[in-house]
């Protein structure tokens, strides 16, 4: 959870508009014990920051799905291109989406 959580906590605290002083009075704890966490000084764990995000009046919602490594198989396969074949490729990918906005009549 280290450097997650630390940005989640981070996150919460700053979308809400609450301090560190108060956000640590809330936990119980102190505004430089806050702080250590939000720069990564001290890594919590994740009942810590799911704790520290209920107290900011936030609830943290996450969600297993499964692993899709389309992205990084195109990256690969890009790779393997000439520098024409990655011009030629982006050509065509352009042309499809001029393709698509005048089906949708978008910039016409």
């Amino acid at each position: 959870m280290a450097g997650v959580g630390n940005d989640l906590v981070r996150e919460a605290r700053k979308r809400v508009g609450l301090t560190q002083r108060v956000l640590a009075e809330r936990a119980g704890t102190t505004q430089s014990a806050i702080a250590r966490i939000e720069t990564g000084a001290s890594t919590p764990s994740f009942d810590t920051v799911l704790r520290l995000i209920r107290l900011c009046g936030l609830d943290l919602d996450l969600m297993m799905v499964e692993r899709d490594n389309a992205d990084w198989m195109q990256a690969q396969r890009m790779l393997k291109l000439t520098e024409q074949e990655r011009i030629e490729e982006m050509m065509r990918f352009l042309a499809q989406i001029d393709q698509m906005n005048q089906a949708a009549g978008v910039g016409v």
